[in-house]
């Protein structure tokens, strides 16, 4: 990849990576940081990754960074980062955003990786195996189970009939 297509990827991509990261994380400080060590582990690897491929080692170099630092956080105790808050003005809507949140929050951490990746971010299936290091069986699994348990935690909560 060249400069300027590294360029050009860091440009098309950087908004969907960080969503992506911030969706898991709930920290901004905490995506920020994933994000610019994501971008400079790319760089270093620059020349020896394709164009058409940027996409994909973006989001699996991120994905595994993210990993990495939800481990470290998990062995430290208390973080001084800023959490991420929903605005109250329309109180129902951000409730029931706040509960399917809460919900997807609730997931193992690879269900709730492959349901942001389809669910929020579009990626196929097999986009997903691939950031993802599974098979498209074992990310279509995920998906199903994912997804049941979001629909059965909403209907637990009274907000789906």
């Amino acid at each position: 990849m060249t400069r300027k297509e590294y360029n050009e990827a860091v440009e098309l991509y950087a908004d969907n990576l960080y969503r992506f990261v911030v969706k898991h994380t709930q920290n901004r400080m905490l995506s920020e940081d994933v994000i610019q060590e994501t971008f400079a582990k790319v760089w270093e690897k620059h020349e020896s990754i394709e164009a058409s491929k940027a996409k994909s080692y973006l989001f699996t170099t991120a994905y595994h960074q993210m990993v990495d630092v939800l481990k470290k956080e998990k062995r430290t105790t208390g973080f001084d980062g800023q959490d991420v808050k929903q605005d109250d003005a329309l109180s129902h809507l951000f409730d029931v955003q706040k509960t399917l949140q809460e919900a997807v929050n609730r997931l193992p951490e690879i269900q709730k990786t492959v349901i942001l990746l389809r669910d929020y971010e579009g990626y196929n299936y097999n986009e997903i195996a691939e950031i993802t290091a599974l098979n498209e069986s074992q990310v279509k699994v995920y998906i199903f189970r994912a997804r049941q348990t979001l629909k059965n935690y909403l209907k637990s909560t009274e907000l789906v009939a």
